[in-house]
């Protein structure tokens, strides 16, 4: 329900609640009892309701608040307010809690502020009745982040402009962005009385009902306003500058554009919009959400703000799901399914987040599902090898690759293991006699049922899994053989996987299709060649990575820094949260 307040005589008329306003998710769900809450600050001062205490309570560390009143009598009230277009509208009464008899105070239940995961950015105060109604001030109403809203523009820390100017009777309206990812608006060649502001929106320019006029002027300048707010987990608002001229017509913008203080700072900020934080996932792909963690956690020493998605998606989804939750699978707890590469996917998420983290959990999980896997590890059939599905229906190159590269993982970072390690040799023996890599030392999809190597299409991510697989087992045993191994196959997929220098997947050509596995390939390719590169030092290594981020960004990236499939552009373009991992992975391995 949407409240306008009224004053009368001095106090503040709120009618009566019509209906419950939709309940909001974020890392829990409103009316979260506040013995629960991680955290307790009182940003703003508290109110005295002739002689009650109003307090407003707020836990950052979970997005949410809680009011109390106290000093009071039997029948005095407290409750919440939450507006979503900065405090001219708000849903009310949220919460409402009414002093019992024979007590002096109460409190509600927690609320949460915000709501990043329908991209809506909240203030909240609590009110209080003691016959009389007075409120809180709102909490937060200022977005701040490197900077905070109305920061001069004289202090810029430089000085883009994303997006072409736009005209306006004579004038020319500019939209500018800095490093710190704020925003500012200027207007030229304009005439006294001409207005000019800033609109930022949260939900990539659909709406903007808390951003509207934003530093509106009629000075040629606005001040600055920030575009990601941590606080909030709100990442990469979009803004764009508008005019009104005082003659002629009426007013202009330019189009809307996100900041890209860093092309992987930018790029992480539109895959984490598509982020769930309430499920903890990328709905709708379970391994693809698995290589996107993966994509995500490799950026977190230059981005920063996204290490809680680490922690959030791990609590969220260690558990078990009906087939149909999380994909076609059952999820039966610990990220394994009847999928043996889906979950070895998740091993390899979790090995990347205990390397950033250093928590042990992570470690212990990806151990977890190493040995999952490994139970599919069949010398009956093809003399070695893992199965592809728990029928075992298929020996192929993408499990073999995966675990591969996730038992030495484990080996690696495991103190005095023997275990992991003699698995690692045997698997990396196996591969590479498996025939699955082809006289052109591109690696074919999988083996036919008689062990040969079926010729079925070399894509990508088991070229890139095949180089990762082989460096990570030469840090384990040592063998430079491994490492000769990876160089061949990086070199001939250097030319024999590109198209005018660009990674190019077999989907991506003419009027085809990449299906929603097929997306997120050329970013596992790119992730494991960026690590040969980084052992190697080779510089055709780098320099590739460096044209693939190159031609990403200046051909196959839109004004919200989203990045398609065809990372040289074109016609046919796919895109959307798999694009954009896959996209980000490149651009990460080119740093």
């Amino acid at each position: 329900m949407i409240l306008v307040a009224t004053l009368l005589g001095g106090l503040l008329l709120v009618p009566p609640q019509a209906q419950a306003a939709p309940v909001v998710c974020f890392l829990s769900c409103d009316t979260l009892d506040p013995s629960r809450a991680g955290q307790e600050t009182f940003p703003v001062p508290e109110r005295n309701i002739n002689g009650r205490r109003l307090v407003l309570h707020v836990s950052d560390v979970d997005g949410m608040v809680w009011g109390s009143i106290d000093d009071g009598l039997s029948g005095d009230s407290v409750w919440l307010d939450r507006s979503w277009d900065g405090g001219r509208t708000w849903d009310g009464l949220l919460g409402k809690a009414i002093v019992p008899a024979t007590w002096s105070g109460t409190r509600t239940l927690m609320y949460n502020i915000g709501d990043p995961r329908n991209h809506r950015r909240g203030v909240i105060r609590a009110c209080g009745d003691a016959n009389a109604v007075t409120c809180t001030d709102w909490v937060y109403p200022t977005v701040c982040d490197l900077r905070c809203d109305r920061t001069d523009a004289s202090l810029a820390n430089g000085d883009v402009q994303p997006v072409p100017p736009t005209s306006l009777s004579g004038r020319v309206i500019r939209l500018h962005v800095d490093r710190n990812a704020m925003a500012w608006a200027t207007i030229e060649a304009g005439a006294p009385g001409d207005e000019v502001w800033l609109d930022r929106s949260w939900d990539a320019g659909a709406t903007w009902p808390d951003g509207s006029s934003l530093g509106r002027t009629t000075s040629n300048r606005t001040t600055m306003f920030a575009t990601r707010d941590p606080r909030a987990r709100l990442h990469g608002g979009a803004v764009r500058a508008c005019g009104r001229a005082v003659t002629g017509a009426n007013g202009s913008c330019t189009a809307w554009a996100r900041p890209a203080p860093t092309r992987t700072g930018a790029a992480a900020d539109a895959l984490v919009y598509s982020y769930d934080p309430y499920h903890g996932w990328w709905p709708g792909s379970w391994w693809n959400s698995a290589a996107t963690l993966t994509a995500l956690i490799d950026t977190m020493d230059t981005t920063g703000g996204y290490d809680w998605v680490i922690a959030r998606t791990f609590d969220r989804n260690k558990g078990t799901f009906a087939a149909g939750e999380r994909g076609t699978d059952a999820i039966e707890g610990n990220f394994v399914s009847r999928a043996i590469d889906d979950s070895a996917w998740w091993g390899l998420a979790w090995i990347a987040a205990y390397d950033r983290t250093g928590d042990r959990r992570y470690l212990t999980m990806a151990t977890t599902i190493a040995a999952y896997v490994h139970q599919y590890w069949d010398t009956g059939t093809c003399g070695g090898g893992v199965w592809w599905d728990r029928e075992r229906t298929y020996k192929n190159a993408v499990t073999s690759g995966l675990y591969l590269r996730l038992v030495a993982s484990v080996h690696n970072r495991t103190p005095g293991d023997t275990v992991w390690l003699r698995r690692t040799g045997t698997a990396a023996t196996w591969y590479l006699r498996s025939g699955m890599i082809n006289g052109a030392n591109l690696v074919n999809d999988g083996l036919t049922g008689d062990c040969r190597n079926n010729g079925q299409t070399v894509w990508t991510y088991n070229q890139g899994l095949a180089i990762g697989g082989m460096v990570e087992a030469w840090r384990a045993t040592g063998d430079t053989a491994l490492l000769d191994t990876a160089r061949r196959l990086a070199d001939a997929a250097l030319t024999g996987l590109t198209s005018d220098g660009v990674l190019t997947e077999s989907c991506d050509v003419g009027q085809s299709a990449c299906d929603d596995n097929q997306k997120q390939f050329k970013g596992v390719f790119s992730r494991y060649l960026a690590d040969l590169a980084e052992v190697t030092g080779a510089p055709a290594y780098t320099d590739f990575a460096g044209r693939q981020a190159d031609s990403i960004w200046l051909l196959d990236r839109d004004p919200l820094n989203r990045i398609g499939q065809r990372w040289a552009g074109g016609t046919g373009n796919q895109l959307d949260w798999r694009t954009q991992a896959s996209g980000l992975g490149a651009l990460t391995a080119a740093q």
